[in-house]
């Protein structure tokens, strides 16, 4: 190799090195600056600098003794590990029936997906009145039903992509051998899809975690408030404690990223795999 050609891979590797740490660093600076804020006094904040001049740990203990934060987390954790098991037992045959057995022609998956371009707002009032009737407002299960349908269209566009990607063969030979459509879709097409219904349900159950809206209008009751309602309970009308937001934000990022680190083999597979050796 000559020393041009050495000298020219050298530089892509300091350029690429480079990117990546620009693509780090993009990510990382928010959340570093969040820790920053949670060792801040109102008045430090209000400065702009990065770094906090005189570090306090009076946020971290404040936070804790004015608001239950870890019953929120457990709350916002029950919502999105529930809803998500929701979703993909609804979404999962759902899917099988207009993929596989083309139930509502072009329709009805078109209409699936299109339910999720309309902002949630429209949906409020609708919402509100199935809950009452229901009895479920201001009640973790209420969050629970709604996330669930919500997160539909989402699920469904995911699980998609996998089953088309199943052979169809299977159904067809599990149809010769005399099994019924229960059979070939929890027996054998869902063993086969199992990265892809784990990365579903990871994606649903992170965008119920950080749901706001519903959660705000239908979770008035402390009992059933979850982490991103509790945390805007923070601002008020003159005053954001910026510091003690800081705290209940860096304990509602924790648990996504520990589910993010040691779920990633089955997420990057799922959305990366989905075929047949």
């Amino acid at each position: 190799m000559s020393h041009s050609s050495q000298a020219g891979g050298k530089s892509r590797g300091r350029v690429a090195t480079g990117c990546a740490a620009v693509m780090v660093g993009f990510f990382v600076l928010p959340i570093a600056y969040l820790v920053s804020v949670s060792f801040k006094t109102p008045d430090q904040v209000l400065t702009g600098y990065f770094l906090p001049q005189a570090p306090t740990l009076a946020n971290w203990i404040n936070t804790f003794q004015i608001i239950p934060l870890f019953r929120l987390l457990a709350n916002s954790l029950l919502v999105a590990v529930c809803s998500s098991l929701l979703t993909l037992a609804v979404a999962f045959p759902a899917t099988y029936a207009m993929v596989r057995l083309k139930v509502g022609g072009r329709f009805l998956p078109a209409f699936t997906l299109a339910t999720y371009v309309a902002p949630p707002v429209v949906a409020l009032i609708p919402l509100f009145l199935l809950l009452r009737r229901l009895g479920l407002l201001n009640s973790l299960s209420g969050l629970i039903l709604v996330n669930g349908i919500a997160n539909l269209p989402v699920a469904f566009w995911l699980l998609s992509g996998f089953l088309r990607r199943v052979p169809v063969e299977i159904d067809e030979a599990a149809k010769i051998d005399g099994a019924g459509y229960f059979t070939i879709i929890f027996r054998l097409v869902g063993p086969v899809m199992a990265p892809g219904l784990v990365a579903t349900g990871l994606i649903c159950g992170i965008l119920a975690y950080d749901e706001f809206l519903l959660a705000s209008a239908f979770s008035n009751d402390e009992g059933s408030r979850t982490l991103p309602v509790a945390i805007a309970l923070f601002q008020g009308e003159r005053l954001i404690n910026f510091g003690q937001m800081a705290v209940a934000s860096l304990t509602g990022i924790i648990p996504v990223y520990l589910i993010g680190l040691f779920a990633q083999r089955w997420l990057i597979g799922g959305l990366t795999a989905g075929s047949v050796k």
